[in-house]
């Protein structure tokens, strides 16, 4: 196997085998069996999304048991994304200007990747899955580096917010009192029946505070979301059909392999876990549907463009002229679950480990 920039003779390229323009390379029965494999789970996807997803409140109902009533507020509560969890790192000691440098490092390296391949390739770029996935992972990083940015400034606004109260207090003092000139200020002693209710009331207003502080978050926080765990499962789904699939059987052939190639099947992995282990997003399971409409859309996207142009397959096991096409499309389905369990899996980890080491600083809700 040999690192390629070019394009030389012995560099792999798929072949026509036979007119997908015609009737009779659509009406057989492998065609019928592979749509199954993909509407079974694409209709599946659609009930989830619509079942669990908050875009619509529960309805309410005078006549509805409070039991059920009362189970709904907590699914839809654990459900709700605040609007500081899109840019707020996940251990409090990490200031959010680190998560904002890396987003628009992974951004600004990645959207080098997507215009090289697109000056490379023309309007070729998008009629591979692993295009389609570095395209949303870019705008992804973009969207992200515009919410850090305003995060950014939220936390910097809260910060001068809470010197202003320390000067305020300052004024109440007195600049002429002799402790608070040598920094020895103490307030001054109170009864034990009074500080233990001031303090229960400074506790009570400050859970108020903050529960009426913290903004669920808009449209474009959800959207970032759920763009995130799409990108989860497809960089996934990319990298080890890329890895365990692709590579070994060009490394077989002795093909050619570019090296942006290689570097496009990574680096995307590398910024995703950072990402993954840097944030404050939560990973309801779910969200898989939104995984799987992804592939479908792209599936279909192919099965319409060789309805009416004569062209090769990018990926093999798209190829429905095989007699193995049905069980290629069933098993590329059931890989979804894995792909996705993985970035579950990893996400477990990261509260799991995370949690026990920094319990005092870690931010994320399990």
């Amino acid at each position: 196997m040999k690192f390629a920039t070019g394009s030389p003779k012995d560099t792999w390229h798929p072949m026509v085998k036979a007119d997908t323009t015609t009737l009779t390379y659509w009406l057989n029965w492998r065609v019928y069996l592979c749509s199954i494999c993909l509407l079974v789970p694409a209709i599946f996807s659609i009930v989830l999304i619509w079942k669990y997803e908050s875009f619509r409140k529960p309805a309410r109902n005078g006549s509805l048991e409070s039991q059920k009533e009362k189970e709904e507020e907590e699914e839809e509560v654990s459900q709700t994304l605040y609007e500081d969890e899109t840019w707020r790192p996940c251990l409090r000691g990490i200031h959010p200007a680190w998560l904002l440098a890396f987003r628009i490092l992974a951004f600004s390296v990645l959207s080098v990747f997507l215009i090289f391949n697109a000056s490379k390739q023309g309007g070729k770029i998008f009629y591979f899955y692993t295009d389609w996935t570095l395209a949303s992972i870019t705008f992804y990083f973009g969207l992200g580096s515009l919410l850090s940015l305003h995060g950014c400034y939220q936390h910097q606004k809260k910060a001068s917010g809470d010197k202003v109260e320390v000067e305020i207090d300052i004024d109440i003092v007195g600049s002429d009192s002799p402790d608070l000139e040598q920094g020895t200020y103490h307030d001054p002693p109170l009864p034990l029946s009074s500080i233990t209710s001031n303090q229960d009331k400074d506790l009570g207003f400050q859970e108020k505070n903050e529960h009426l502080v913290r903004q669920p978050a808009g449209a474009c926080g959800y959207i970032f979301q759920i763009i995130f765990q799409m990108n989860a499962g497809a960089v996934m789904l990319t990298d080890c059909v890329f890895w365990f699939v692709i590579f070994p059987f060009l490394t077989k052939k002795n093909h050619n392999i570019d090296f942006i190639i290689i570097t496009t099947h990574t680096i995307n992995a590398v910024f995703l876990l950072t990402e993954t282990a840097l944030n404050c997003l939560r990973f309801p399971w779910f969200r898989i549907g939104y995984f799987g409409l992804w592939t479908f859309s792209y599936v279909v996207f192919q099965w319409l463009v060789h309805g009416f142009v004569k062209l090769w397959w990018p990926y093999p096991v798209l190829d429905v002229s095989s007699p193995f096409a049905p069980l290629w499309y069933l098993s590329v389905t059931i890989l979804h679950i894995p792909c996705y369990g993985i970035m579950a899996l990893i996400m477990k980890m990261k509260h799991t480990l995370l949690s026990a080491w920094y319990p005092d600083s870690y931010l994320c809700v399990k």
